[in-house]
């Protein structure tokens, strides 16, 4: 069993029924076929809000092409030094912004809490041209150790954000399994709440290769569009990418797949948790972050389990994830297969 990362799953059946639907025709070329021109509409029912939508095919694009419009060459983007901007995306931002700083700061499994945003935000020392000054908060939901932001975390996050005149964006790459935990409207958590912009994940669950730049100030969408024409990012058969977001929202795909991959990872940490292992915080969506013990550990890794060891939590804790198509009985007879 693959526990290594949910971008190692398969597109779901919906997705790869919808292409090849899609896949027979010409169509006109860079978003002016009549699939893309859904996009905003969808999502507009989907959020209760008219939203633009603007698809790109990976994750970094979508966080990268976001801030290049939310935030100045000479800005900053303050976020969770373990944010996957910080960690895990090169000098993406820094390249798509055209020279924007991150301003990393703490906060327990990868959150942001409010009261020490704002104490961060009313700390920063102003050198004027010498300085840079904060232009945006960017957080995950859900983060990067698997936690879940609640509406009144974000809302408050949101607060601070207006109280300092400053953009809130959020990287969605696991929303649908943070919506999934959560059950509460799509708009509660994001522009209810402050949110400005999301990129909306769906390559992890269950699509081929899309995210998608779902904007709730429609004004930025001229200069996103033209943010990602710029960066290589449109496609020219971009009604592919159409086509697999809105196979991915249809009758609410993207959360049933999330509900299952949540599920899955919920039954292995009971399996692990009955072996001796120990959660590192709770499991609040699809990723597991566990203290395994080296014998426990050398037994998964004989009973066919992938996972990655994340040093960063301490000695002996490993990264767990699930995804939409793990088998949850072949995870149920792992406690047999373990003795």
């Amino acid at each position: 069993m693959n526990f290594a990362s949910d971008n190692v799953s398969p597109f779901c059946p919906e997705v790869l029924e919808a292409l090849t639907k899609d896949a027979l025709a010409n169509a006109p070329a860079y978003g002016s076929d009549d699939i893309s021109q859904k996009l905003d509409v969808a999502f507009s029912e989907l959020f209760d809000k008219d939203v633009a939508v603007i698809p790109v095919a990976t994750g970094t694009a979508a966080n990268c092409i976001s801030l290049s419009a939310l935030v100045s060459p000479y800005g900053g983007v303050v976020c969770h030094h373990e944010a996957h901007i910080n960690e895990d995306e090169s000098t993406g931002v820094a390249f798509f912004t055209g020279g924007a700083k991150l301003l990393p700061m703490d906060g327990p499994a990868a959150k942001l809490e409010a009261g020490d945003l704002d104490a961060f935000i009313s700390g920063l020392v102003d050198r004027g041209v010498h300085s840079v000054a904060p232009e945006c908060v960017a957080i995950t939901q859900a983060t990067e150790l698997g936690a879940v932001y609640t509406v009144d975390e974000v809302t408050a996050i949101g607060d601070v954000c207006r109280k300092h005149d400053l953009r809130l964006f959020m990287d969605g790459a696991r929303f649908a399994n943070a919506m999934a935990h959560l059950k509460c409207p799509p708009a509660d958590i994001t522009w209810k709440a402050g949110v400005d912009a999301i990129s909306f994940g769906a390559t992890k669950n269950g699509a081929m290769a899309v995210d998608a730049i779902v904007l709730f100030d429609t004004s930025l969408k001229a200069r996103m569009e033209q943010a990602r024409k710029r960066s290589g990012h449109l496609h020219s058969k971009h009604r592919y990418l159409a086509t697999q977001l809105l196979a991915y929202i249809k009758d609410d795909v993207w959360l049933k797949n999330a509900a299952h991959a949540n599920d899955a990872a919920q039954a292995l940490a009971d399996v692990l948790v009955s072996q001796g292992a120990e959660l590192a915080h709770a499991a609040e969506g699809n990723e597991l972050f566990v203290k395994v013990p080296p014998e426990l550990a050398g037994k998964l890794r004989d009973a066919g389990l992938m996972f990655h060891g994340w040093p960063s939590l301490g000695a002996d804790v490993y990264r767990f994830v699930a995804a939409w198509n793990t088998d949850i009985v072949q995870i149920s007879k792992l406690k047999t297969t373990l003795g």
